[in-house]
């Protein structure tokens, strides 16, 4: 057993120094995805498609031109098409995207150099770089930015960065874009994001919401129900959204108290759709009153609609 693993890890070594050398060897011109541009393979994928318009393989020259001109369109296609191109001298040029000020060429940088063999998860290499830049860089948008990197790299050790980071960064730009990072890495950063639900900033307490509502399992659905209360409508709005999709029944009460009495009538839509949500009949004499007495024609509507699950 053992030495049938150690000769499928010497052939791994010795594909992955393949794929190096041919990338070293490559030029500037795309390679085609299937092996015969004129052929029946060609045909096959393509059908009567005319071969200069066929999608062909990011060269390495591709990658590093379109990552120095950070212009989207190309960082987009040329990474798209070099998803499983090897080239380790394209990493360094590709990992300043993280930084870029466009999100999308962030997300698609991430999103390439996660899928690399070699060059980005080892000691010192890009994954460690951005840890290293959120937990000290002094510029508060560079820290952000590593955030986002952080969650788009589906890789566990951004889980604790990102916990410590949307509880304790000064800046709120950053602890928005770690609550953001928790939610994509499906993380509520051992109650984190609990946490952050009473963040000073209303940002911040968004982000979190939009992550809790996200993740397979939030811890702190209790602590929801305390922002029903909040001051600004939208963290209250979707904090009833968040407690509709979770089903917390527990939250009846003050949920009934903003559908019932609530300023803003996107609020008392959301709490009459979550009051149908929880199943709990107590509360069909509220709304069959707003059925028929709220101002607003949507929430006499959400309210009618909640009746009938009830």
């Amino acid at each position: 057993m053992r030495r049938n693993m150690t000769r499928g890890f010497a052939s791994l070594v010795a594909l992955a120094a393949v794929l190096v050398a041919a990338d070293a060897r490559s030029g500037g011109t795309p390679r085609e995805v299937t092996p015969n541009s004129t052929g029946h393979g060609f045909a096959s994928v393509y059908g009567d498609i005319p071969a200069d318009q066929a999608e062909a393989l990011s060269s390495p020259d591709a990658i590093r031109s379109a990552a120095a001109s950070g212009a989207p369109t190309l960082v987009w296609e040329a990474l798209e098409h070099g998803e499983k191109v090897e080239c380790l001298d394209c990493i360094a040029s590709v990992a300043l995207l993280l930084y870029d000020s466009n999100a999308k060429n962030r997300e698609i940088a991430a999103w390439w150099l996660r899928r690399r063999i070699f060059g980005v998860f080892g000691p010192g290499e890009v994954y460690e770089q951005t840890l290293t830049t959120l937990q000290s860089d002094p510029d508060p948008l560079r820290r952000s930015y590593a955030a986002y990197a952080l969650g788009e790299f589906f890789f566990a050790p951004g889980i604790a960065a990102c916990a410590t980071a949307v509880v304790s960064d000064a800046d709120a730009r950053v602890r928005v874009a770690a609550a953001s990072a928790l939610g994509r890495l499906n993380d509520d950063g051992g109650g984190a994001l609990a946490r952050a639900l009473s963040d000073t900033d209303p940002t911040v307490r968004l982000a979190a919401l939009a992550s809790a509502g996200r993740i397979n399992a939030f811890s702190g659905v209790s602590s929801l129900a305390g922002l029903t209360t909040d001051g600004s409508a939208e963290v209250r709005r979707r904090a009833v959204e968040v407690m509709d999709a979770l089903a917390a029944k527990d939250a009846v009460a003050p949920v009934a108290a903003l559908a019932q009495n609530d300023a803003d009538p996107r609020v008392r839509a959301a709490a009459c759709h979550a009051l149908g949500t929880f199943g709990d009949t107590s509360a069909i004499p509220l709304l069959t009153g707003l059925m028929g007495s709220d101002p607003d024609t949507f929430v006499r509507d959400q309210a009618q609609i909640a009746l009938r699950r009830l």
